[in-house]
């Protein structure tokens, strides 16, 4: 379970990684999505540093085995924001198309919601 953990851990940390920077830095192709355009830059900013900031404390707390409960708590911080993310998006389309933000963002919540629990629960770091 340790090994599925850090498989996920490490490819979470990516995926938000590139979606953190993709909001900070590639605010023009952003508002081009419907529902993303209801946030100003600043708040896309906010969104995509603090998901970046995440996806280091999923991996180099638990890796340098200092203070490991930032993996658990941002693990927790990312499933929440994802599903204040889903609920938005959900309350603009529905649709399940790989254009509509809806399914990446309710993908990386369970993930990020399984890695929360499967480090609180399942396989706990030292």
């Amino acid at each position: 379970m340790n090994v599925l953990l850090w498989v996920l851990q490490v490819a979470l940390a990516l995926f938000y990684l590139a979606g953190g920077q993709y909001k900070v830095f590639h605010f023009d192709e952003l508002v081009k999505v419907p529902p993303a355009s209801a946030l100003s830059r600043g708040e896309w900013g906010a969104l995509g540093g603090f998901e970046m900031l995440c996806a280091v404390l999923l991996v180099v707390p638990a890796a340098t085995k200092w203070i490991p409960v930032l993996t658990l708590f941002a693990a927790g911080a990312l499933a929440l924001e994802s599903l204040v993310l889903a609920l938005w998006f959900a309350r603009q389309s529905l649709a399940l198309r790989a254009t509509n933000p809806l399914v990446y963002v309710v993908v990386g919540g369970v993930i990020a919601a399984f890695v929360a629990y499967g480090r609180y629960t399942l396989s706990p770091l030292s």
